[in-house]
C-alpha cells in the first residue's frame, strides 16, 4: 500500500489511466485493426528515446524489428476503413425520446 504513495508510482498510475481513456476513446471511432497497430508505435518511440535520449546501444536486429513494426503500421493505416459513422444518430436525449417507439404486441396477438 505504501508503494502507491510514491510520487513516481502515482504518476505512472495516472498516465496508465490516461492511456486507457485515450485507448477506449479511439476504439469508439476507429477499427481495432487500426487502433491496435497504432498503439504498437509505442515500441518504436521507446526504442528511439532509448537510443537518442539515454544513448543506449540498440542492435541491428532490434532496428530491423522497428522498421517492420513501422511498415506494418503504415500498411494497416493505408488500408480501407470498415467503420462507418452514421450522422443520423440523435444529437440529444430529447431527440432520442422524440423518436417514435415501436408498438408493443401483446401475448397471443399477431403483429400486422
Amino acid at each position: 500500500m505504501l508503494a502507491v504513495l510514491n510520487p513516481w508510482v502515482a504518476g505512472g498510475i495516472l498516465l496508465l489511466l490516461a492511456f486507457f481513456a485515450a485507448y477506449m476513446s479511439s476504439l469508439s471511432w476507429a477499427d481495432l485493426t487500426y487502433v491496435l497497430p497504432a498503439t504498437s508505435m509505442g515500441y518504436v518511440v521507446l526504442a528511439l528515446m532509448a537510443r537518442f535520449v539515454l544513448h543506449e546501444h540498440i542492435s541491428p536486429l532490434r532496428w530491423t524489428g522497428i522498421i517492420l513494426i513501422s511498415a506494418g503500421v503504415g500498411f494497416v493505416a493505408g488500408g480501407p476503413t470498415l467503420t462507418t459513422h452514421t450522422h443520423d444518430r440523435p444529437e440529444t436525449f430529447e431527440d432520442l425520446e422524440a423518436e417514435e417507439e415501436p408498438e408493443e404486441v401483446g401475448v397471443g396477438e399477431v403483429e400486422r
